[in-house]
């Protein structure tokens, strides 16, 4: 079991918006460039998160994106969820079948350990990560890298 490249990628652009779109709407060409993925897919991937609400475009000059609650009520698994990526360590996809239609012997086991894994990602928010100094450490670099104006989301009391 492993997160493809879309939970992936969904999780890093909004991490990037939650660092960077607290002053102003950011721009899929900004995340694009930052951070190593296509424009398209970043446009095929927001079109999801906007539909689930967890960000709403900007339109006009200084347009983009930004985040539609409060990074500290967005969790990675809201993420990973919005754009159809389920956290499921069995072969059946959760429906006991994996068995020629029955139970397999090990069901159980892959299915706790699902739930462990969407217990993790429920209990981290974007503000939770995009706090963490090396998280920030890397966003600096990459906006020195990207000449970006550095905004990081400011500590919850």
């Amino acid at each position: 079991m492993r997160l493809s490249t879309k939970g992936r990628y969904a999780v890093t652009a909004m991490m990037d918006l939650a660092i960077h779109g607290e002053e102003s709407p950011v721009t899929l060409a900004d995340i694009s460039a930052c951070q190593g993925i296509s424009l398209s897919y970043l446009e095929q991937l927001f079109a999801r998160l906007r539909r689930e609400g967890l960000v709403e475009g900007v339109r006009g000059p200084g347009g983009g994106y930004r985040l539609a609650r409060a990074a500290d009520q967005i969790t990675v698994a809201d993420i990973v969820n919005a754009v159809g990526e389920g956290v499921d360590a069995t072969r059946c996809g959760g429906l006991a079948d994996c068995q020629g239609g029955a139970r397999c012997l090990t069901h159980e086991l892959w299915s706790d350990l699902s739930d462990q894994i969407h217990a993790f990602l429920k209990g981290i928010t974007l503000a939770d990560f995009a706090n963490r100094p090396g998280v920030r450490e890397i966003a600096s670099r990459q906006d020195r890298t990207h000449e970006r104006t550095v905004t990081f989301v400011r500590k919850q009391a």
